[in-house]
C-alpha cells in the first residue's frame, strides 16, 4: 500500500526539536522533507553531543528520514534557491524567529500570499505578536513560563519536566495542523497559513491546573509522588523494593480495590474514602492504609492482586529499563537508520498504520542532497 504521504513534498528551515520533530513525523508518514539548513554549520542541534552512532542523540531522533540542503539565505543565488524550493513544496514550516522570518518573507501568511494553495507553518515560542513576541524561547523558558515548572518537583521545590514537553508539544500540534490543512486542501484547494507558539501549545497542556487556579484561587500543590486531583493515584513502595505507580479513577474502581487488594471491603463506602473528593481530603491515611497492606502482602500476592481486581499497576522504570522493556521488545518497536558515522537503533514511529511500516530511513549529512 501507498505511505500515507507518498508525494507530498515538504520544506523546513528548522533548528533544534520542535519543528524538526513535527517535520520528522510527516517523514515517517512518506511525505519528501527538504531540511534548509544554515552553511554555518547546520541545524544546532546537530552538535548537542555524539552519543548516538557518532552523532548527537536529539539531532537523530528528530531528523532521519529527511534530505538536507544548504542555503545561504542572506545571498541573492540562496534566496533564489529557497524560493524555488518553496515553489514545489505543498508544506512549509520554519521556527526561525518573528523578526527574522518576517523580514525574509516567510511568515505563513506571507508565502500562502504568493503560494495560494501551500500549507505554510509558523512555530514560534511566544506568538508573533504580543510584548514577548521577540523573546527567545527555548524548552525550558517555556516549560518556566506555561507552570509546568511549579507544577513539577517536591513541595519545597519545583523541577523540569524530564522531557523536552515544549517542544515535543509544539511539534504535535503543528503537526495535526498540517494534517488537517492537507486533508482540506484535498477537498476544497484552499491553502493555510498556520500560527502556532510553544507557549499556547504547552499552556493547553498545563490548563487543568491553570483553570483549577483560576477556580480557587490557589495553584496547586506539588505532589511528586501522586496525583493532585484524583487518589489512590500514584506511588508505592512493595515488598521487595520495587515502586509501582497504581491508579483508580472512578468510584467502582476504589470499591474493587478495597475488596479484591486490601481484601477490606468495608473501606469502599467509608466517608472517609467514598467518593474521589473524601480521598484527596484524607489522602496521607488513605496511601497510608494503602502502603501498609502492600508491605504485609508480599510483591507477587500485590501484583497479582492488583491485576486480577482491573486497577491499572505498572513499574516505574528509569529510561535502560525502557530500552529492555518486555512490552517494546515483543511489538518489535525497534529498527534501524543509517547515519554518516555508522547504524543507530531507534525506536520505531508510533503510528501504526496499515500498509505502512516505518524502515527506519536515514539521517542526513549537513548538504548531503545538495
Amino acid at each position: 500500500m501507498t505511505a500515507p504521504l507518498a508525494g507530498v513534498v515538504v520544506v523546513a528551515v528548522e533548528q533544534a526539536i520542535a519543528a524538526p520533530l513535527a517535520t520528522r513525523h510527516l517523514a515517517d508518514l512518506g511525505a519528501t522533507v527538504i531540511k534548509v539548513e544554515h552553511p554555518d554549520g547546520g541545524d544546532f542541534a546537530r552538535h548537542y553531543d555524539d552519543n548516538t552512532a557518532g552523532q548527537s542523540t536529539y539531532f537523530v531522533w528528530a531528523n532521519r528520514g529527511k534530505q538536507s540542503v544548504v542555503v545561504d539565505l542572506k545571498t541573492d543565488p540562496g534566496r533564489d534557491r529557497l524560493d524555488a524550493l518553496i515553489a514545489g513544496a505543498d508544506v512549509f514550516v520554519q521556527n526561525l524567529s518573528a523578526g527574522a522570518a518576517e523580514r525574509a518573507g516567510l511568515l505563513a501568511h506571507q508565502l500562502l500570499d504568493r503560494h495560494p494553495t501551500i500549507v505554510a507553518c509558523d512555530i514560534s515560542g511566544y506568538g508573533l505578536d504580543g510584548p514577548r513576541a521577540d523573546d527567545k524561547a527555548y524548552d525550558l523558558a517555556i516549560q518556566s513560563e506555561a507552570g509546568a515548572v511549579m507544577l513539577t518537583g517536591s513541595p519545597d521545590e519545583p523541577s523540569k519536566v524530564g522531557i523536552s514537553i515544549a517542544d515535543i508539544s509544539a511539534a504535535m500540534y503543528a503537526l495535526s495542523s498540517i494534517l488537517a490543512a492537507l486533508y482540506r486542501r484535498d477537498r476544497t484547494g484552499e491553502g493555510a497559513a498556520i500560527s502556532l507558539s510553544m507557549l499556547e501549545c504547552l499552556t493547553e497542556w498545563t490548563s487543568p491546573q491553570v483553570l483549577t487556579a483560576a477556580a480557587t484561587g490557589e495553584a496547586p500543590a506539588r505532589s511528586p509522588r501522586r496525583h493532585p486531583m484524583i487518589a489512590p493515584y500514584g506511588m508505592f513502595e512493595l515488598a521487595d523494593g520495587a515502586t509501582v505507580l497504581i491508579a483508580v479513577q472512578s468510584d467502582r474502581e476504589w470499591r474493587a480495590m478495597a475488596e479484591g487488594v486490601l481484601a477490606r471491603p468495608e473501606l469502599g463506602n467509608d466517608p472517609r474514602f467514598a467518593s474521589n473528593r473524601d480521598r484527596i481530603a484524607n489522602v496521607d491515611e488513605l496511601e497510608s492504609i494503602i502502603s501498609g497492606v502492600l508491605a504485609a502482602i508480599g510483591a507477587d500476592k500485590a501484583r497479582d492482586r492488583l491485576r486480577a481486581s482491573r486497577i491499572t499497576v505498572a513499574d516505574v522504570r528509569d529510561p535502560l529499563d525502557v530500552w529492555h522493556h518486555e512490552q517494546l521488545a515483543a511489538r518489535q518497536r525497534k529498527v534501524d537508520v543509517t547515519t554518516e558515522t555508522g547504524t543507530a537503533r531507534v525506536f520505531r514511529a508510533p503510528f501504526n498504520i496499515s500498509g505502512h511500516t516505518d524502515e527506519g530511513g536515514h539521517v542526513p549529512a549537513l548538504d548531503e542532497h545538495a
